[in-house]
C-alpha cells in the first residue's frame, strides 16, 4: 500500500448555526465543468462543500462511469481557488486510498458500497489512523443495520467526524420518487444514533428537479443537520442524471425560498409552552397504549371461546363492519383516512395473529 497524504481535519458537518449543504454536480466531466460548477456554488451563501463524482457507479455498462484518479486534481484546483471543501464518493479501498493522497477533505460511501459490509470494512482500514470526515449513504434496500453497521466500522477504526445521508431506497415497480423516501427509516436511524448528523439527499430521492424542493424542505422540517443538492451548470447536458440536477442559479434560489428552522431560545416563554404541550402528548400516548392493552385481553377473551366453540378465527362479514365503521367514525374525529386504516388494519392483523397463537396452542 502506498503512503497515505494525512490532512489536519476539523469537523465539517457542524457549521456554527447553520446546516451542513453540499452542492455540485453528480460527476466531473472535465475540468473545465469542474471549475464552472465551484465558481458558480461557491458563490451561493451558505454552501460549505462542493461534491462530484470521480468514479461513478453506474447500472448499467458503457454508461459515463466517470474520469476516475485524474478528476481528483480537478476537485483540488477548485478547492484552492474557490475555498470549497470537496467531496467525492469511494467505493473501495483502492479509490479510499487514492483521494486521501490527493486530499480530498471529505468522503462519502455510496449505497451500493453501503450495502457491502466487506467494501465497508475494506475502506474503513485504509481511514485507520486518519481523521478524514466520512459521509455514509443509507444502502439501497431499506436495512437500518446495514447502514448502522457501516457507520459502526467507521467508528471502530477511530473515525470521529461521520455524517449520515439520507438518499431514499430502491423499490421495484413504478413510483413518484426514483429512490422511495421511506422516511420512518431515518427518523429511526436518528433515534439510534441520536450523535451522528442526518443529511438529506433530495436529488437521489427526487430523481426529477420538480420534487427537490419539497424534499428538501421536508427534510428540514425533520431537523435534518444539511442537504447535498446536486447542482450543475448546464444539467440537460450532464452526461449522468441530468433530470435530477439543478442550475446554480435554481439552487440559489431554492435555499432562499426554505424554511431553515431555528431552535427555540433557553429564556424563551415558548419552550416551558412547547413542553407543557408534549407532556399531554406523553399523557396521551399512555392511554392510547393502555386502551390498547385493554383491547388485547378482550381480543383474548374471544379467542378462548372462539377455541371452545371450535369457531375459525377470521370472520369476514364482522372485520367488513370494523373497516367500514371505524374509517367513519376517524373521519367524524378529523383523521386522515390513510392511517385510520394503516392503524385498524395493523390492529387486525395483530389481532388475528394473538387468537391463531390461542387458538393452536
Amino acid at each position: 500500500m502506498q503512503t497515505l497524504t494525512r490532512h489536519k481535519k476539523v469537523n465539517p458537518f457542524k457549521p456554527e448555526g447553520s446546516p451542513f449543504l453540499v452542492a455540485g454536480p453528480c460527476s466531473a466531466e472535465s475540468e473545465e465543468q469542474v471549475m464552472e460548477s465551484a465558481r458558480a456554488i461557491s458563490a451561493i451563501p451558505g454552501i460549505c462543500a462542493m461534491r462530484a463524482g470521480v468514479w461513478k457507479p453506474r447500472t448499467r455498462p458503457n454508461a459515463f462511469e466517470g474520469h476516475g484518479s485524474k478528476a481528483l486534481a480537478w476537485l483540488i484546483k477548485a478547492r484552492n481557488e474557490t475555498g470549497l471543501p470537496v467531496t467525492t464518493e469511494v467505493a473501495n479501498a483502492k479509490h479510499t486510498e487514492e483521494a486521501l493522497t490527493a486530499g480530498i477533505d471529505i468522503l462519502w460511501i455510496g449505497a451500493r458500497t453501503t450495502v457491502n459490509p466487506f467494501f465497508v470494512q475494506e475502506i474503513a482500514e485504509v481511514l485507520r489512523g486518519t481523521d478524514t470526515p466520512v459521509m455514509v449513504k443509507n444502502p439501497v434496500n431499506p436495512d437500518l443495520s446495514l447502514w448502522i453497521g457501516a457507520i459502526e466500522r467507521l467508528e471502530n477504526v477511530g473515525i470521529q467526524n461521520i455524517a449520515a445521508i439520507h438518499r431514499g431506497f430502491s423499490t421495484y415497480g413504478k413510483s413518484q420518487y426514483r429512490n422511495a423516501p421511506e422516511w420512518a427509516i431515518p427518523i429511526e436511524f436518528r433515534r439510534q444514533k441520536p450523535e451522528i448528523p442526518l443529511i438529506c439527499d433530495p436529488s437521489h430521492i427526487a430523481g426529477k428537479r420538480s420534487l427537490i424542493p419539497y424534499i428538501a424542505q421536508k427534510a428540514l422540517d425533520l431537523d435534518y443537520a444539511g442537504l447535498m443538492i446536486e447542482t450543475h451548470p448546464k444539467p440537460d447536458e450532464a452526461l449522468s442524471d441530468p433530470r435530477q440536477q439543478l442550475k446554480p442559479e435554481d439552487l440559489k434560489n431554492l435555499l432562499e425560498n426554505l424554511h431553515f428552522a431555528c431552535l427555540l431560545d433557553e429564556k424563551s416563554g415558548h419552550r416551558e409552552i412547547l413542553e407543557l404541550l408534549r407532556t399531554r402528548i406523553d399523557t396521551l400516548d399512555r392511554q392510547l397504549l393502555e386502551t390498547l392493552a385493554e383491547r388485547m385481553e378482550v381480543v383474548t377473551e374471544i379467542a378462548e371461546m372462539k377455541k371452545q366453540l371450535g369457531i375459525s378465527v377470521l370472520q369476514m362479514e364482522r372485520w367488513s363492519g370494523i373497516f367500514e365503521t371505524r374509517i367513519e367514525n376517524g373521519l367524524q374525529l378529523g383523521l386522515n383516512e390513510n392511517l385510520i386504516r394503516r392503524l385498524i388494519e395493523l390492529v387486525h392483523l395483530e389481532s388475528i395473529g394473538l387468537q391463531e397463537k390461542i387458538i393452536r396452542g
